[in-house]
């Protein structure tokens, strides 16, 4: 089995999108975690809109990626520039990744606005989740 860490900057939206994506098409041949830089709790939005695609996320928490330094990974993927440039030393033959994504969590405007947003970066990372387990992880 895979061991897969998807981190990103707080750990809140596109790395708690990316862990629910990867774990459902994953199925049993992936482990995933999600981490970030620092942390800010999954954020309700996140929440609703996976919820919206039929996954549910509600039960994760914001981890900081010093909780796993003990963890030897197949993959790391960074799915924002932050996290990629801040990203910590993993020792063995950790292989990587990185995909900036739009962060939904910036998004100003109207509540239907902003949930657009989020279900943009949603679709997003539904697509490269996909074929990552399609094309990568074999």
């Amino acid at each position: 089995m895979l061991k897969v860490l998807v981190l990103c900057t707080g750990n809140s939206c596109r790395s708690q999108m990316a862990e629910g994506y990867l774990r459902y098409f994953g199925k049993d041949n992936l482990e995933v975690y999600s981490a970030g830089i620092e942390t800010h709790g999954v954020n309700p939005r996140a929440i609703q809109v996976m919820r919206e695609d039929g996954i549910d996320i509600s039960k994760h928490t914001s981890n900081h990626v010093d909780e796993y330094a003990d963890i030897k990974f197949d993959w790391v993927i960074t799915v924002c520039d932050n996290a990629k440039e801040n990203c910590p030393y993993f020792p063995g033959n950790v292989k990587r990744l990185h995909h900036n994504f739009p962060d939904p969590a910036k998004a100003t405007g109207s509540e239907e606005k902003i949930l657009k947003s989020f279900r943009q970066t949603r679709d997003l990372i539904k697509d490269y989740a996909q074929e990552l387990v399609a094309n990568t992880f074999k």
